[in-house]
């Protein structure tokens, strides 16, 4: 009964991701065909005289645009599916409260990426692909230091762990492996749902581990232990630094291509490299190039749970607990334990379930 409501519910969702791609395709396509970038690029020419500001005006347009015919969707997929399968603890209000929070957020961080993006643009038309992905990278590892003690708490509220021999047992295990983290801490994560999860978030200093106070509810001390170690083991083969350095890589070949792809549009379209009814081609060469490239990066991450798996298991000694674990969470979760393969190819960032419980069943025998 389980299996099959959570195949439903992953149908579902699917369907939705699937809508979401060609509603983004469409839209694209459609402002620059119809023209309609054209029309908002006059409003915002004649609006000011000033490029930054008419950027910024082109760019508030198309971003309500977007947002309204992204909506339905959004509360469809976020909201009444969530409680269609009773994974969701949210009332309407707080729903719409944590999506203008979340607005709020893209706005500010969304902004300053795309000033920096327009800004380098307009001043550095043959290397701004180059200097863009700099600053792309020197934001992300910003970002990841920052998030757990900046952004984080904006969502949820976190505190010490409680638990003090759950902590006693991760913070030892921690010094075993010689990582140096920042503390253990717990969020009000059932505020929202009822799914669980933990994570080991952070850089440097910042680096701490974060258990939903969910997870603790369901999980043994020795499972959340396993569930730990499997972090551990990300650390451990250097996952988070193989990450970035990929992800880098495909941002400087994806920003290269667009740069010659966007180059050939100039030229056929007399446009200037900055000219607003010109940056609506980079959206759509970006998308694409996302939709191409989003396997690999999921096949490399799937890579990666396997090994934090086999870590997980030989830290601890624990392999029966994490195989607990494993299932518990795809439960609480309503994880579609074997998905079609194609599926999961192509969308799934980790393994389904019976294929990481297939793995580490060959480990231990």
């Amino acid at each position: 009964m389980k299996a099959t409501l959570a195949k439903k519910y992953h149908k579902i969702k699917l369907r939705i991701a699937l809508a979401g791609i060609i509603i983004d395709l469409v839209f694209w396509t459609v402002l620059i065909i119809s023209g309609g970038a054209s029309t908002i690029a006059a409003y915002a020419y004649h609006y000011s005289n000033r490029p930054l500001i008419q950027f910024y005006y082109f760019t508030i347009c198309i971003g309500i645009i977007s947002f309204a015919i992204h909506l339905p969707l959004s509360f469809y997929s976020g909201y009444i599916v969530e409680h269609q399968f009773s994974l969701s603890n949210q009332s309407l209000f707080r729903w719409i409260q944590e999506q203008l929070k979340g607005i709020l957020l893209g706005i500010l961080l969304g902004g300053i990426l795309l000033t920096v993006f327009y800004l380098t643009l307009w001043k550095y038309p043959i290397s701004w692909w180059f200097m863009v992905w700099l600053f792309i990278l020197a934001f992300s590892i910003l970002l990841g230091r920052l998030a757990p003690v900046l952004i984080f708490p904006i969502f949820y509220k976190f505190k010490p762990l409680e638990n003090e021999s759950l902590k006693n047992r991760i913070q030892d295990l921690a010094k075993n492996w010689k990582l140096n983290i920042s503390g253990v801490f717990q969020f009000d994560l059932s505020k929202n749902t009822k799914k669980a999860n933990a994570a080991f978030a952070g850089l440097g200093k910042t680096r701490r581990v974060i258990l939903g106070d969910t997870l603790l509810a369901h999980f043994s001390e020795e499972e959340i232990e396993t569930i730990f170690a499997h972090e551990i083991g990300h650390y451990s083969h250097r996952h988070l630094l193989k990450g970035i350095f990929f992800s880098s890589l495909i941002s400087l070949i994806g920003l290269y291509t667009a740069f010659h792809i966007y180059q050939i549009i100039l030229s056929s379209k007399q446009y200037q490299t900055h000219q607003l009814e010109a940056l609506p081609y980079l959206g759509l060469i970006f998308l694409i190039y996302s939709l191409i490239t989003g396997p690999l990066s999921n096949y490399l991450s799937r890579r990666f749970e396997y090994q934090a798996d086999q870590f997980a298991i030989t830290a601890t000694g624990k392999s029966q607990e994490f195989i607990s674990s494993l299932k518990k969470l795809g439960e609480l979760n309503l994880a579609d334990e074997t998905p079609h393969p194609v599926v999961e190819f192509l969308f799934y960032s980790h393994p389904s379930i019976e294929h990481r419980i297939e793995k580490l069943i060959g480990v231990i025998q």
